[in-house]
C-alpha cells in the first residue's frame, strides 16, 4: 500500500481498519462512488464527515427521505413562484435561470474545487430512487432542459453513499459502485475508537463500560442495540456521576443513555431483575 494511494487513513476521532482505509482511498482513485453499508452505530455517516475533514473539503450532504425524488438532487424549476412574479409584474421573469436551484448533487458537481458528496440512507427512498441517478453519477453531468445548459463535474466529487440495508438496491447501481460493508468494532478496536474520544479515561471505566456494552448487545434480544455513539455517551455520563464503576455488567446505571427504547429496558431489567 503506497503513500499516494492511502491519502485517507482516518481520522484523531474516527478510527478505521486497513480494509475499510483501503478500500476508500481505491475508490477515490477510480473516481467511483463508494457504497457503505452497515448497521447502525457502525458511523457510516460520520465517514464521509471524516474524508471531508482530514483532506481539508467541503462536505455536501443530502438526507434521503421516504419521499425523495433523484430530479431534487440535480435541479428544481420554480415554475409557480416565475408564474407569480409574472402575474405581479416584476422585472426578469423572462430569465428562466433565476428559478433553477440546483439541488446537492447539482451543487457538488458545480462546485470549483472537490468536495465530498454524501448521499445519506439511500434504501430510504423508493425501489427506481437509486436507477434514477445511474447516468448522473456515472457521467457526473446532467441537462437542465429549462435553460438547456448542462452541469458538468470539472472537479468529480468523492461520493459516499449510505445504506441501512433496509431494502435490496438494484443490481445495476450497485455494479456501478464500490462497496465495503462496516463491521461492528470487536473489543479491541472499540477501546481504539474510546481512547480516541476520552485519551485520558481511566482503565478499570473502559474496562467494565466495554464488558458490560458488548454483554447487553451480545446477551439480549433487543429492538435496538447500544451502537458506539451511545456506548460514547454512556461513558461521558458514568464519567460526570461520579457513581462506583466496580460492577457495570450487573448494574448498569444510567441506562438510558445505552438503551433508547423502553421494551428494550424492559427486556433487560426482566431477565436480570437486580439490574437498575
Amino acid at each position: 500500500m503506497t503513500e499516494t494511494i492511502y491519502a485517507f487513513k482516518g481520522t484523531d476521532d474516527y478510527i478505521i481498519d486497513d480494509d475499510l482505509a483501503l478500500t476508500v482511498n481505491i475508490a477515490m482513485k477510480m473516481n467511483k462512488p463508494l457504497l457503505i453499508k452497515g448497521e447502525p452505530g457502525t458511523g457510516k455517516t460520520a465517514l464521509a464527515e471524516a474524508i471531508a475533514g482530514a483532506l481539508g473539503k467541503r462536505l455536501i450532504v443530502w438526507s434521503i427521505k421516504s419521499t425523495t425524488r433523484a430530479q431534487d438532487g440535480l435541479y428544481q424549476y420554480d415554475v409557480v413562484r416565475r408564474l407569480y412574479d409574472s402575474q405581479l409584474g416584476h422585472e426578469g421573469v423572462e430569465e428562466v435561470k433565476r428559478y433553477i436551484k440546483l439541488g446537492k448533487i447539482g451543487e457538488a458537481f458545480a462546485h470549483k474545487e472537490q468536495c465530498v458528496l454524501l448521499i445519506d440512507e439511500i434504501d430510504k427512498a423508493d425501489l427506481e430512487f437509486p436507477n434514477d441517478l445511474l447516468w448522473e453519477l456515472d457521467r457526473m453531468e446532467f441537462y437542465i432542459p429549462e435553460t438547456e445548459e448542462t452541469v458538468r463535474a470539472e472537479n468529480p466529487p468523492i461520493v459516499i453513499i449510505t445504506s441501512n440495508a433496509e431494502k435490496e438496491l438494484p443490481d445495476a447501481f450497485l455494479r456501478r459502485c464500490a462497496f465495503h460493508y462496516i463491521e461492528f468494532p470487536n473489543e479491541e478496536l472499540m477501546k481504539k475508537i474510546i481512547l480516541a474520544h476520552y485519551p485520558d479515561i481511566e482503565e478499570r471505566l473502559m474496562e467494565q463500560a466495554v464488558d458490560a456494552f458488548f454483554y447487553v448487545r451480545e446477551y439480549f434480544e433487543l429492538k435496538k442495540k447500544p451502537g458506539t455513539s451511545e456506548l460514547l455517551d454512556w461513558i461521558s455520563a458514568l464519567k460526570l456521576s461520579g457513581l462506583p464503576l466496580d460492577n457495570l455488567r450487573w448494574d448498569l446505571p444510567l441506562m438510558g443513555f445505552l438503551l433508547k427504547k423502553d421494551e428494550d429496558k424492559e427486556t433487560v431489567k426482566g431477565a436480570a431483575g437486580g439490574l437498575r
